[in-house]
């Protein structure tokens, strides 16, 4: 009883943010120094306490179950205390503390985020999503009439239509690759890419997990496709908003040029935030989105010229890492694949069940898509719903027809019992 009550206590401890000690008198450009945390309270944890304490660091809700962490996931206490107290600091004098002092923490948190990705430093830009930072080089290189761009119909839509409007205005050529999900065979998807790449093809746009249905394209996949564009002049862009910080990879090994991620989806940092990625050498190649006084240098900072925007949510962002290493990439990957299998794994034998998303841990990982024989993916959704507070996001996209399903790391089996059971309750009748 003593050592559960010391538990609990640490857990309380580091939930309400109480180890939050920075004020303006004391503001240091390390993030680190100005909110130190306590780990030392998870060191002696058996597996079970450990994800029970990481419960207990969200601040979710116990009238619904939240399955849809895919779309925005919640941020942890620790995250939205620092990110309050920043805000309050800033309500002090805000063009005194938001651009003298909050602003000089952009150095240290562009430091942390590429030592995260395996990056320089100067590779790294903070923006607002992978939306804008994905436009921002979608719009800024130079593209001519007639150059092709390979891509997939099943990328995220903004994408899509990003490059849709560069195609109506500027008359290049859009190649459109179909994979046949669930695709578990590295050749295959590596071939779906390979056979629309030719001479004119100068762009090859590439989700490394696709939102709809979770399907991975694995790490050492993208980096062959990457290869051989490479081969031919061609550049790569891929977008990781539903891979960073939700399966374990550094940037380079991808094989990229420009890459572009949300940090409010697996990092759970403040709503609104992410990164860019573009490689030295290619910066001086992306036009600057919004205005700066060198539009076409080679200064990464150049994306960053946003004009007033939430300086509290940014510095934040350190404290999300904090808590993302705290769990640890590897740990955090298996648990999020464990959370899957567990609830797959009982209904996948079901009459009626269809799965639009690979099973295998290689090709998927906390999300998956099912359909059931019989009803839409809105029926679906709503049923679930209704009968068990259980919340889920309809998919009826193509060749899809369910729903998806997202647990994250504060995610319990009870949850995922509940889910099974409204699932079982539509096809056992």
């Amino acid at each position: 009883m003593s050592s559960r009550r010391k538990f609990i206590q640490q857990s309380a401890l580091f939930a309400s943010g109480a180890l939050i000690t920075a004020t303006a008198s004391s503001w240091s450009t390390s993030i680190d120094e100005v909110f130190p945390i306590d780990y030392s309270s998870i060191d002696n944890m058996n597996d079970d306490e450990f994800w029970a304490w990481v419960r207990t660091c969200f601040t979710t809700s116990s009238n619904i179950i939240n399955l849809n962490n895919g779309g925005v996931s919640p941020q942890p206490k620790q995250v939205q205390d620092t990110h309050i107290k920043y805000y309050e600091w800033c309500n002090e004098a805000p063009t005194y503390y938001m651009w003298r002092s909050l602003d000089e923490g952009r150095e240290p948190l562009r430091r942390k985020l590429a030592k995260f990705c395996g990056t320089d430093p100067e590779e790294i830009s903070i923006n607002r999503n992978a939306t804008e930072a994905l436009n921002t080089i979608i719009f800024g290189l130079d593209l001519n009439e007639g150059d092709e761009i390979v891509m997939g119909k099943y990328d995220y839509p903004n994408m899509r239509n990003a490059w849709k409007q560069r195609e109506k205005r500027d008359k290049i050529q859009l190649k459109w690759v179909e994979l046949n999900m669930p695709i578990t065979n590295d050749d295959s998807i590596y071939q779906s890419y390979a056979s629309a790449i030719t001479a004119k093809t100068k762009i090859v746009y590439l989700t490394h997990l696709i939102n709809w249905t979770g399907q991975i394209i694995p790490t050492e996949v993208m980096k062959r496709i990457a290869d051989l564009a490479h081969k031919i002049g061609a550049e790569v862009i891929v977008d990781g908003a539903h891979s960073f910080a939700h399966t374990e990879y550094l940037i380079p090994e991808l094989g990229c040029d420009y890459y572009g991620t949300s940090l409010h989806k697996w990092m759970c940092a403040p709503f609104g935030s992410g990164l860019m990625y573009i490689k030295k050498d290619k910066i001086k190649k992306v036009w600057a989105l919004l205005s700066n006084d060198q539009p076409d240098g080679d200064n990464i900072r150049k994306f960053e010229t946003l004009g007033t925007r939430s300086f509290a949510s940014e510095m934040a962002i350190g404290s999300a890492i904090d808590f993302h290493n705290a769990i640890g990439s590897e740990r955090k990957e298996n648990r999020l694949f464990f959370l899957k299998k567990y609830w797959t794994d009982k209904v996948k034998n079901l009459p009626g069940i269809e799965f639009y998303s690979p099973l295998e841990k290689k090709y998927s990982c906390a999300i998956a898509n099912i359909g059931i024989e019989g009803m839409k993916g809105s029926e679906i959704e709503a049923a679930l719903f209704k009968n068990r507070k259980v919340h889920t996001v309809a998919i009826e996209y193509e060749n899809v027809n369910g729903i998806r399903v997202t647990p994250n790391v504060y995610t319990s089996l009870e949850d995922l019992d509940e889910l099974v059971a409204g699932i079982k309750e539509l096809v056992i009748k």
